[in-house]
């Protein structure tokens, strides 16, 4: 029987059709590996797996994974690891696969068993991979196909620097965990295809936005300085277009820095700086109320702050929590009734901060609730879809409120008023902290 008809028909759990016989101590193994590696959720974590239970019933100094991409064209490799050092065929490396051998690998659907591979260097002088894996002193290599529902996925490597280390038997033991193994591998890199789209995704975010917002934050110091008569008197009409021109400008620069803020917080780069003895209001709502005054103005809405007298102070991270507000205070302005009542409270209570936006307005129904904190997610309300926004600010506001281990909630009366507001145990809850206990019903997010 031939090594392809042999292990087209491997049962080895029963020894069905075998070529040679499994032993107990390789069944046990293939088990393990059968019933574990589908739980693995990335491809190190996958090979690392592989590399330190199947060494014991396929014997390799040397392991390897690659993918085949761009549309069946290129073989890459995504992980490498051996018993020595160093590895010159390692994560990253690039091979067409249209013209190669491994394409016939692929074809066929069973394994290959190289046991001389220098001899085999001399016969195929253009084969770059082997070439480097000669001079890691590789001898022997075996090769996997692994196959999803007939479709090539990719291919799975055992390699040695002895010659002659592989048999037809190791190759039947590898067929007998091809298929989980091919599964666990198509898992573990589709979820690091989409991280790494979304991540040069936010990349992209990023650089746009800053790239945009330097000249439209120019563009509106320039109009300012035309509507406030610094370049002489305008007429009534043009000092109408030239509000409309900084309303617009002042619309695209929060839009921007709603995207700046959301690469900032899906993309890994948002850590907590807590200090103690924040100063809430000289550090986090003064330089707020600052940023939307422009707008509020323009609508003719009153803003009305409730704070201690006597100052309050809390843990935070206050350039966290600026965002936070900002983003309350510009969606109580944008939603808010024209010529409405706006109220900015601050509690400094023992064991909690809490801060609310409550603004006069149209407010939301209590079934949309659930949509306000979720990315890119707006609400139906005919208030709302006529008033163009980001459907951002909310998700990274809640993002930055989860970091501080707090909450972020949000309450209304339909057609009258809308609240939203944020609380975090004082001192703040920090995992690892083992002087500080959450204020009951400080966790979560509402």
């Amino acid at each position: 029987m031939s090594l392809q008809s042999t292990l087209r028909h491997l049962d080895p759990f029963r020894d069905r059709g075998a070529g040679h016989k499994i032993t107990d101590e390789e069944k046990r193994a293939l088990r393990v590996i059968d019933q574990q590696v589908a739980a693995k959720s990335s491809l190190n974590a996958v090979g690392d797996f592989l590399f330190e239970s199947a060494r014991s019933i396929i014997p390799s100094d040397r392991v390897g994974l690659a993918c085949v991409e761009e549309g069946g064209r290129r073989v890459v490799a995504h992980y490498a690891r051996g018993v020595y050092e160093p590895l010159l065929l390692t994560r990253g490396y690039v091979g067409d696969l249209r013209g190669s051998s491994l394409e016939s690998v692929l074809k066929t659907g069973v394994p290959r068993i190289i046991n001389d591979l220098a001899k085999y260097l001399d016969e195929h002088p253009g084969s770059h991979s082997t070439h480097l894996l000669v001079r890691e002193g590789v001898r022997s290599n075996l090769t996997c196909p692994l196959l999803v529902e007939g479709q090539a996925l990719g291919f799975w490597f055992h390699s040695s620097r002895r010659p002659n280390a592989f048999t037809p038997h190791h190759a039947e033991l590898l067929m007998a965990i091809s298929e989980r193994l091919s599964q666990a591998v198509e898992k573990a890199w589709r979820i690091e295809q989409l991280v790494a789209a979304n991540h040069a995704y936010l990349e992209m975010l990023a650089f746009v936005s800053h790239e945009i917002k330097n000249p439209v934050a120019s563009m509106v110091t320039d109009a300012r300085l035309l509507a406030d008569g610094y370049l002489g008197p305008l007429e009534p009409r043009q000092a109408d277009k030239v509000e409309r021109l900084i309303g617009k400008g002042e619309y695209l620069l929060k839009l921007v820095q709603d995207y700046l803020d959301l690469a900032r917080v899906d993309g890994g780069g948002l850590e907590l700086e807590a200090r103690p003895d924040v100063d809430v209001v000289a550090e986090i709502v003064a330089p707020a109320i600052e940023m939307v005054r422009s707008q509020l103005e323009r609508r003719g809405m009153r803003l009305r702050l409730d704070a201690p007298a006597d100052g309050v102070s809390a843990e935070c991270d206050p350039g966290l929590l600026r965002i936070v507000l900002v983003n309350l205070l510009s969606n109580a302005v944008k939603y808010g009734a024209e010529g409405g009542a706006i109220r900015l409270g601050v509690i400094r209570e023992t064991g909690r901060l809490e801060v609310s936006v409550w603004n006069e307005g149209q407010g939301f129904a209590p079934e949309e609730r659930d949509r306000l904190f979720r990315r890119f997610s707006r609400l139906r309300s005919s208030v709302t879809q006529e008033r163009r926004g980001t459907g951002v600010g909310l998700y990274s506001s809640w993002r930055i409120i989860q970091l501080h281990h707090g909450r972020i909630r949000a309450r209304s009366e339909p057609g009258a008023w809308a609240e939203f507001s944020f609380e975090l145990s004082q001192p703040l809850y920090l995992p690892g902290r083992a002087s500080t206990e959450p204020t009951p019903g400080t966790r979560g997010s509402g």
